[in-house]
Formats: structure tokens, sequence, C-alpha cells
């Protein structure tokens, strides 16, 4: 054979023998993990047993401080104000002397009421014992009975004439009462809008002072319709225990919760149409004045009882994209199984859920993201981590240099 044909003969066979050589000199690495991967032991999780319990199902809403009565003090009379009789800001109870007026005028009408009564009275006397003679009289035919029922008439008009002065000086004693302006209601006073020497009037629009109760004190609350519709068809459907949805809870401004419990008192029985919410009030005791009028707090309100729910940790539970909470659970073979779940709201940082769960359902806490649906797994009992520690406060970064240049200055120190 020539060397022309032996040629490309040659050329095939080293490329052939080339390519052999490359497959024969691949790398075992990948074939030892595969096997590796087939021999791993399964992955451990932490799982909680579902079991059905009574759950409170509360909403927390914001509200403000109401005082629980107020009441702005205005003059009934007129005059000038002689002394004020409190301190402001002080606490007063109901009776209490506020504010003293002028009284002149008023005592004077009381002694003209007086003495009214007193003429009254005196000719009262006088028409009665001529009225008792005439009646002697007119039984014996000795004055006519004309006379007698004239004298009889004049009695009966001086009697009218004592019952009015009567009502005259007790107006005029109640008139008298007013030049003390007293507190209609026990409660903490502001500031007081006059001083000694003001001219003030009776009934007038600006009041003397303003005096509110704060013992107990109103949160008034606003719930959106929806969320109050959505409530009052789980009570309808019976999903919902309301026996006890008069507790409510309050979370002041600084975060801190209110150490007393409150009651639902009152609802609107309309819907504001500008905000779409419905006012309801709580009331709550308020023995050492923390809470003040005006003041913003959160409050939770429980609005029933759900019986049978489970509470799984929120770290549990998944969400497709359309919004479907979705559970991971172990089964009797010890592999991983999805399933769909019902949210009905939270406590704490728990999910309430009231659908798609059994009792002793193995639901996986710890691990979700490690595993997926039927592979096998060593569910343990899930253990909540602790809180970490707090790191230890970092030194300004003034002193953190300062210590750097000391270190760096001690080796040239040496040399």
């Amino acid at each position: 054979m020539s060397a022309k044909l032996w040629a490309p003969a040659l050329t095939a066979c080293a490329l052939a023998t080339s390519i052999a050589l490359v497959g024969c000199s691949k790398d075992p690495k990948d074939a030892q993990q595969a096997g590796a991967a087939q021999q791993m032991p399964p992955t451990e999780v932490g799982v909680i047993v579902a079991q059905p319990q009574s759950v409170e199902q509360s909403v927390e809403l914001s509200g403000r401080t109401t005082a629980y009565e107020i009441s702005d003090v205005r003059p009934q009379a007129s005059g000038v104000v002689l002394k004020r009789l409190f301190a402001e800001g002080s606490y007063v109870r109901e009776g209490q002397a506020l504010y003293e007026i002028d009284s002149s005028t008023n005592r004077a009408n009381v002694d003209n009421a007086r003495a009214a009564i007193a003429s009254a009275e005196a000719n009262l006397h006088v028409l009665r014992v001529k009225e008792g003679r005439y009646r002697q009289l007119v039984g014996t035919n000795a004055i006519s009975k004309q006379e007698y029922d004239d004298i009889a008439a004049q009695v009966k008009l001086a009697e009218a004439t004592l019952n009015a002065n009567q009502a005259t000086l007790k107006n005029a004693q109640i008139n008298l009462g007013y030049s003390t302006v007293r507190a209609p209601i026990s409660g903490q006073t502001n500031r007081s809008t006059v001083t000694a020497g003001a001219l003030v009037t009776a009934n007038q629009a600006e009041p003397l002072v303003t005096i509110q109760r704060l013992d107990p004190i109103y949160v008034d609350i606003n719930q959106s319709s929806a969320e109050l519709l959505r409530l009052r068809q789980q009570l309808s459907k019976g999903s919902l225990d309301s026996s006890n949805n008069t507790k409510v809870k309050l979370k002041l401004e600084d975060g801190s919760e209110y150490a007393q419990e409150g009651r639902l008192a009152f609802s609107d029985a309309s819907v504001n149409p500008e905000t779409g919410t419905v006012t309801v009030r709580a009331v709550f005791p308020n023995p050492n004045h923390l809470l003040l009028p005006g003041m913003f707090a959160n409050a939770k309100i429980v609005q029933g009882v759900i019986p049978n729910a489970y509470l799984v940790p929120q770290s549990a539970i998944t969400r497709t994209p359309t919004g479907q909470a979705m559970a991971m659970l172990v089964n009797a073979k010890g592999a991983v199984e999805t399933r769909p779940v019902t949210t009905v709201g939270s406590q704490g940082n728990n999910w309430i859920i009231t659908e798609g769960l059994k009792t002793g359902d193995k639901v996986i806490v710890d691990g979700v993201a490690k595993v997926k649906p039927e592979q096998q797994v060593v569910a343990k009992p899930y253990q909540p981590q602790a809180a970490a520690p707090q790191a230890a406060p970092q030194q300004p970064a003034a002193k953190a240099d300062e210590k750097k240049e000391q270190a760096e200055q001690k080796p040239a120190a040496s040399a």
C-alpha cells in the first residue's frame, strides 16, 4: 500500500485513540459524590404535633382616649368674681366651691322677698280674723251673704299673694346660691379662664374652667365596616363563640402594656361615610390617672373564641402565588407532603388555622426550606431558638483609633 493511503488511516486512528484516552481520563469524583448522596442519611426537620384548642381571635386597632365625663363650668349669676377657691390642675369633688361672685344684688333680692312675705302674712292674718267674724254674723243674718263672700274671696287672694312671695324668696335664694360656683362633677380641673376682678355674666359662652373625670376613662376605637361585617357573619354561622368578646387590652404610645384590662361599652349604630369605620368605645380603669384625654393607644379587642383551631408558627406556613396558605407535613411513611390550610388571623407569632389540619399531624416548622415533597426526612420535636445575647457595646471610633495608634507606636519605641 502506498504512503498516501496509509496517512489518512493513521490520522483517523490517532484521533480515535485520543478520544478514548480523554474518556478514560474523566475525574471519578462526580460518581463518588453521586454515590455518597445516595448514602446520606435523611434530613432532620423540627416538627410540632397539631392539637386542636379554643383560640381567642383578636384584632388590634388604633384608638384615642377620651374623658369619661366632661363639664364646662359656666356662671349662672352675673357679677364680679371675688375669689378663685381651687388650685388649677387639682382634683375637685362634686359640690366643691370653685368661684365666689359678688352677691350684693342677690342678697338684697332675698331680703326684699322676705319683707314681702312678712307683709303678705300680716295682711292674710287680718283678713282671716275678719272672715271668721263675718261667718258668725252671716249665720244670724246680721250681714248679707254677699258681704261674707267678698271677705272670703279676699282671704283666698291674700293666700295666693303669700304663696307668690314665698316663690319669689325661693328664686332669690337660688340666685344667691349661684353666687358661689360649685363643681358639677368630680374630676381634674384645667386652666382657669378668669381671675379675681373679672366680670362674668349668667350662662356666658366661655366656660370659667373645664373639669374632666379621668377614672374610669374611655378609649374610642375605629373598626372598619368590612371587619365588623366579617365578624358578624362568623357569629351568625356559629364558627365563633362571642361569650368573651368584651375584653380589651391596651398598648400605650411607648410600646408598654397597660396593666388594667378594659371592656367594650358602646358601638356606633352607623358607619362613618368618610372613613368607612365604626366607632367602638371601651372603658378602662384609670386609678393613677396614667391615661390622659387625647392620648393615642392600640387596643387589642378579643372578638370571640374559635373552637377546635390550631396554632402553628408563622415560619411553618408558605403561600403560593395565588395567596393559598400551604403547610408541609411528615406523613406516616416519613416522607414530606404539602397540604393547603385556611388561616383566619394570627396570635402572636402563630397563625390561627381552622381547616386543613387534623389532630396528630406533624407540621414541619424548622427546615421547611431544606426539603421538598416526597423526600424522606427524620422528624424531631421543634425547639424554638433562644433569643441571641446582646452584643457588647462598641467603643467609640475615636477611642478605637487611639488604641490602634498606641499599638503601632510600641514596636517603634522598642526598635
